[in-house]
């Protein structure tokens, strides 16, 4: 991924909580509330329930549809992500239909076959508009005795510790430090593409897993919390040393996966090993 493509993919993850898709959910409703005190003035109760229950059952479904949106991205994004667990989406485009099947029959006062096609209209516009939940599970193969879930489970543990290391950058008032990091974090994440892609790979990967990630993020969390309140040169530039190691040792990581080189990668893991624990690390 060139500099161009990552400054792209990070703004559209700033970007896309704010995202405008899926809004219109909000606004189609307005013209309920209107009507709702009309229909008080007037005096007719039920006309004034029916409006008051479809503009907060449309709200519903737009609380719905932006959640499923949200979900839907994250797992677009990861090649190893679970598909949603609840079908957001599908809820909302049901409320929907269903509210708007209401209003239909209940409210302008439609038979209720006619109600029922416009229900049907709405289910069928959420569909073309947003689509339904992703539903299919990315599948990880069996490899070396370690069954698919065994594999995924753990691959799904190294992307939260990833996960976790990029909340610690946060915390550290220093550019050249948190760039370093979000490669480490980026080649990480890579690794468990290409392990997923290929589960072959798993076996020689465990002991990144197991010692680089944790490693990682224990010193970035231990370096986030003392260097707010200890402003010492030395710690930066040990902490620069031991990131240093790490993302080198990290690109030679995939690159001995790519290569099947199982002696020399359990060697540069041992040699990372006894840095981090000189550091006080492990």
């Amino acid at each position: 991924m060139n500099q161009f493509e990552k400054l792209k993919q990070s703004v559209s993850d700033v970007l896309q909580p704010y995202s405008p898709r899926g809004l219109l959910l909000y606004f189609l409703p307005i013209a309920l509330i209107p009507a709702t005190f009309i229909a008080l003035g007037k005096g007719h109760l039920p006309a004034t329930l029916v409006n008051a229950a479809g503009f907060a059952l449309y709200m519903l479904a737009a609380v719905f549809l932006r959640k499923g949106l949200q979900a839907e991205y994250i797992y677009g994004r990861s090649r190893i992500a679970r598909p949603p667990k609840q079908p957001l989406k599908t809820i909302a485009a049901i409320i929907t239909a269903l509210t708007t099947g209401m209003l239909a029959w209940l409210g302008v006062g439609h038979s209720l076959p006619v109600a029922l096609m416009f229900a049907g209209g709405a289910f069928l516009g959420m569909y073309l508009s947003y689509g339904f939940d992703p539903g299919n599970e990315q599948k990880i193969t069996a490899a070396h005795g370690y069954s698919g879930d065994e594999i995924r489970q753990a691959l799904e543990g190294s992307s939260r510790i990833i996960r976790n290391i990029e909340q610690a950058n946060e915390r550290i008032r220093n550019t050249e430090l948190n760039k370093r990091i979000e490669r480490i974090c980026e080649v990480a994440d890579n690794i468990l593409g290409e392990i997923a892609a290929d589960p072959r790979d798993f076996r020689r990967a465990r002991k990144f897993l197991n010692v680089y990630l944790d490693g990682v993020l224990q010193v970035t969390e231990g370096y986030a919390k003392t260097h707010q309140q200890s402003h010492s040169g030395e710690l930066e530039q040990n902490f620069r040393n031991v990131l240093d190691t790490i993302e080198t040792v990290f690109q030679e990581q995939r690159q001995k996966l790519l290569e099947e080189d199982v002696f020399d990668l359990d060697v540069k893991i041992e040699v990372l090993s006894t840095q981090l624990k000189r550091e006080g690390i492990l």
